[in-house]
């Protein structure tokens, strides 16, 4: 019997799991801007549906955010939140190493 596995190495795991860099990169953002998110709300220290109010979303859009739940947001939402919660983003355009 033999065995057919290979190892690949990616540089992080929406590399392995995308289909394209360009959507690697997509959820990569995406990623950032949610982990921001969940920690500028934490340090509200205010309920789910206080947080949602300040940021102009539902409750259960709130719950969605703190959870997780990446597939729910699109970068350009993520984006106007960030906004919302007082959050600067800075973003760095470089060229792909060769």
């Amino acid at each position: 019997m033999t065995n057919d596995l290979t190892e690949d190495r990616f540089t992080s795991v929406w590399d392995a799991l995308e289909d394209s860099s360009a959507e690697a990169a997509n959820m990569k953002a995406r990623a950032t801007l949610m982990r921001a998110l969940q920690e500028a709300v934490a340090s509200w220290k205010m309920t789910q549906a206080e947080s949602a109010k300040k940021l102009g979303v539902t409750q259960p859009r709130m719950n969605d955010l703190l959870r997780g739940r990446i597939d729910k947001f699109s970068l350009d939402a993520l984006m106007l939140l960030a906004s919302s919660a007082g959050l600067k983003i800075e973003w760095r355009v470089v060229p792909n190493a060769a």
